[in-house]
């Protein structure tokens, strides 16, 4: 269980408290070399995990759960700040809160988690590349007015494919259980 890559995610969950301290203090450069630091992580324990064949089923759990609760807690820290507006806190947070009830439902009936889809993995990279040229758009023109209109690309790109992959994930969970379920009723009835 104790890994490389296990290593680099549980690093990437203990820079969350440090970055919204940062956050919060007005400690922008700080806050901002937290996020890249953050993001270099959660490419590198992937990359790790497979090079070194170590991927784990706790690394399977631990790298999501760091990406959400750092997506959750820069968000709230931005918005707080008045960096980004309350509805992209609102979009990111319902379909997390959607996906988590899926995941749930799934367990509930003895289904593994699903695997991540390219389109996932995109918008959180997008997301996660936004929350650093947004906070960057407070700095001074001509840097401002440059990482404010990349950010905001990156963040709505993010967003488009965060939610296309929620409902791919929702597609796919329901055929699960569909077939699972037609399969159960086919094996009763003979």
């Amino acid at each position: 269980m104790l890994t490389v890559p296990n290593a680099i995610s549980l690093a990437r969950l203990l820079m969350v408290p440090v970055f919204a301290w940062l956050v919060a203090q007005g400690h922008d450069a700080w806050a901002l070399a937290v996020l890249l630091l953050s993001g270099a992580s959660d490419w590198l324990d992937g990359v790790l995990a497979r090079r070194m064949h170590q991927v784990t089923r706790l690394g399977q759990m631990l790298d999501p759960a760091a990406d959400r609760l750092f997506i959750l807690v820069t968000l709230v820290g931005l918005a707080w700040r008045g960096v980004v507006p309350l509805w992209l806190v609102a979009v990111l947070v319902v379909r997390d809160v959607v996906l988590a009830a899926m995941l749930f439902a799934l367990a509930r009936s003895g289904y593994p988690p699903l695997r991540v889809h390219l389109a996932g993995k995109a918008g959180t990279f997008a997301i996660m590349y936004a929350f650093p040229l947004l906070l960057l758009s407070e700095w001074p023109a001509p840097v401002g007015v440059v990482a404010g209109v990349l950010g905001w690309a990156c963040a709505l790109w993010g967003v488009a494919l965060y939610w296309f992959a929620g409902v791919l994930y929702l597609t796919q969970a329901a055929s699960v259980m569909r077939r699972d379920t037609r399969a159960a009723r086919t094996a009763g009835s003979t």
